[in-house]
């Protein structure tokens, strides 16, 4: 593992979940991780997904929806899949990287009017949230252990 560690969060589109979770991921986990987002089918940053990140005080409003194939022969320590069409696409990147798969529903399916919408949004924004909130602790365990024994890279 690097420090900082380098993340990368694929799904399909890179328009929501990958989004929020790279938020997230950058509001917690500060200078310990390089964290980056991509889509296997990249379109655009959702305008919910931007607003309901807003409601929780991280603004995503300068993302771009980024193509995978930007980084392809980048290093990462873990590529983390938040849909199951990413998980099932996903090529093969250089170095000891970990992949790791966390399945949330796609907020951007959802149905009704706005605020039907924006209320499976915040859903999933909330369990993207809680999911980093707990593995961010987790790496940065595993961090001080490397380092404590000088085994770093």
């Amino acid at each position: 593992m690097h420090y900082p560690v380098r993340v990368l969060f694929l799904c399909t589109g890179n328009s929501a979940r990958s989004q929020m979770a790279e938020g997230f991921l950058r509001s917690m986990g500060g200078d310990d991780f390089d964290c980056l987002s991509a889509g296997t089918h990249p379109s655009q940053v959702q305008s919910l997904a931007t607003k309901v990140m807003g409601e929780a005080g991280i603004d995503i409003s300068a993302h771009r929806s980024k193509d995978l194939q930007e980084f392809i022969g980048r290093e990462f320590d873990y590529i983390i899949t938040v849909c199951d069409k990413a998980r099932d696409n996903c090529p093969t990147f250089p170095g000891d990287n970990e992949r790791i798969h966390w399945s949330f529903e796609d907020p951007v399916h959802a149905e009704g009017d706005e605020e039907a919408r924006l209320a499976v949004f915040r859903r999933i924004r909330n369990e993207i949230r809680n999911r980093i909130a707990i593995w961010v602790p987790a790496i940065r365990k595993k961090i001080a252990d490397l380092k404590r024994t000088g085994m770093e890279r």
